[in-house]
């Protein structure tokens, strides 16, 4: 039986479950910290989180990572959840210099937020509760990326007690959130399915993991608590509550919502254009089908074949830019050596090409139109950032790249 027939009812709904493995986590662990974006998922989890702690007395730590060139109107409900439950929290509210992905140029592919050396073109200042001491987290530096953040935050906070983290993420969301929360690989704690390990004594509980999009807005509907006014605007602009992101705009997937900034907040808008490098050509052609972003059907230049319109783009490219790719393309040819002794084809048939069953140089083009930069397209993953440089170092010695 395949994962998506392993779904079980369990005889009550969504927010009785959701407060009964909340309740759980205070229970059953020294520490509980909250990450919190301000978008509909966690802003649920927090309000359950603070309710379930006020009820039991406790306290527990709140985790905001801000990244700087957001909406306004985030930023508002995420400082006025503060307020509102600051009794139950210990506020850990994030303005720090980290490496974020920029999917919207090829000459910037990440951007730092908070950077100390371009303060004077910030696109706001931080609220006077942030952390902004670059030496406050003793594990952090200023080339860290987001999710190692995130990761050594949690190691930092735990110490040598028993920790869960509150996660407001949904596996109906994505099949690979599925996977990685409802899976036979991660190990739990006391068996439950909602948790994972995350190393050490820190554990991820994912109390509305089985929460569909509109019980998020059923809930609210229900409850009359505060939510981001931001989804208001996005749903006037014609999105549908599955369409509706509020992180940061830049990367792979979320770039394709870049336009909403010039409808929804211009004034933000005029400030990213200036901050981030891409951002208005972005919003223009992100949704923009060919060339210009490797979507859907692509052509290629007049007299070149794929593998020569490849070699053109990537001699196109920053050398940093341009050796991270052949990197890739050499190690995506080895996977297929066995299979295709004498070279990948330059075509084949697109369906097995878009299903990535085969290997094609027309694959690696549209890998390299997409400026995708950790080549999904090419069946790679996202690495953490201290393994991909060790691996980067391996690889350009294989390839005489050093």
């Amino acid at each position: 039986m395949g994962l998506l027939n392993m779904k079980e009812p369990i005889g009550i709904n969504v927010l009785t479950a959701a407060y009964q493995r909340t309740e759980f986590a205070f229970d059953n662990f020294n520490k509980v910290t909250v990450s919190f974006s301000g978008g509909k998922d966690s802003t649920v989890m927090l309000h359950i989180a603070a309710d379930v702690a006020r009820k039991k007395g406790k306290r527990f730590a709140l985790l905001i990572v801000d990244l700087e060139a957001q909406y306004k109107l985030t930023i508002d409900h995420v400082s006025s959840m503060v307020d509102m439950y600051s009794d139950v929290i210990d506020l850990h509210w994030v303005c720090l210099p980290l490496a974020l992905r920029n999917a919207v140029s090829q000459f910037q592919s990440q951007w730092q937020c908070w950077d100390p050396e371009k303060e004077d073109s910030w696109v706001r200042n931080p609220p006077k509760c942030a952390i902004t001491n670059l030496n406050f987290y003793p594990f952090f530096n200023r080339n860290m990326e987001f999710e190692d953040f995130i990761d050594k935050f949690s190691r930092w906070y735990a110490g040598d007690q028993l920790t869960a983290t509150l996660v407001g993420i949904r596996t109906d969301e994505s099949l690979n959130r599925y996977r990685a929360i409802t899976g036979s690989k991660p190990q739990r704690y006391m068996g439950k399915v909602f948790t994972t390990w995350k190393g050490g004594c820190n554990f991820n509980v994912y109390p509305i993991y089985d929460w569909k999009t509109k019980d998020i807005w059923i809930y609210h509907s229900k409850t009359k608590l505060a939510h981001n006014r931001l989804y208001d605007l996005m749903h006037q602009a014609g999105l549908s509550i599955h369409q509706q992101r509020i992180c940061q705009p830049y990367g792979d997937d979320q770039r394709k919502g870049l336009w909403l900034y010039q409808i929804i907040e211009p004034e933000t808008w005029g400030k990213v254009v200036a901050r981030v490098n891409g951002a208005n050509s972005g919003s223009l052609y992100c949704q923009e089908s060919g060339n210009i972003n490797g979507t859907i059907k692509i052509s290629k230049p007049e007299g070149h074949t794929w593998y020569s319109f490849a070699q053109l783009l990537l001699n196109s490219m920053p050398k940093d830019k341009s050796d991270h790719y052949k990197v890739k393309i050499e190690t995506f040819i080895d996977w297929w050596r066995s299979d295709f002794p004498n070279g990948i084809p330059d075509e084949a048939d697109p369906k097995l090409e878009n299903s990535k069953k085969i290997p094609s140089w027309r694959r690696v083009c549209k890998t390299l139109l997409r400026n995708d930069y950790w080549c999904k397209g090419l069946s790679f993953t996202q690495h953490k950032t201290g393994a991909y440089a060790a691996y980067m170092r391996l690889k350009r010695g294989k390839y005489g790249m050093v």
